[in-house]
């Protein structure tokens, strides 16, 4: 019988041989420990980017918070907003208006 030539002899299960195989099985073993490592590496990348993302989008909320309350509690804090939330206690505001003092320089003499 005459050998076959060309891609079809790569084809057949007489080309990979088990002497072949146990020759190889070290190499095949380590590739395989490799594909292992590498899935697990890729798997904690992506859990790593998942976690930060989540982080971010909480530290957003946080900070819109702190903005929202930082404004309330600027608003609360006027001298209009505390007179009016004062007067329910009976409480009144002072009737003056604030003075204002003016230093003036030496070099404007």
């Amino acid at each position: 019988m005459a050998k076959k030539s060309g891609i079809g002899q790569y084809f057949e299960l007489g080309f990979l041989t088990s002497e072949l195989i146990l020759k190889n099985l070290s190499f095949i073993l380590f590739m395989g420990f490799l594909a292992v490592i590498y899935i697990a590496n890729s798997r904690f990348a992506e859990k790593n980017v998942r976690h930060i993302q989540q982080l971010q989008r909480d530290l957003r909320e946080l900070r819109w918070q702190y903005m929202t309350l930082e404004s309330e509690n600027m608003y609360n804090s006027r001298q209009s907003e505390l007179a009016e939330q004062l007067k329910d206690e009976n409480f009144e505001a002072f009737g003056t208006q604030p003075k204002r003092i003016v230093v003036q320089d030496k070099n404007d003499y």
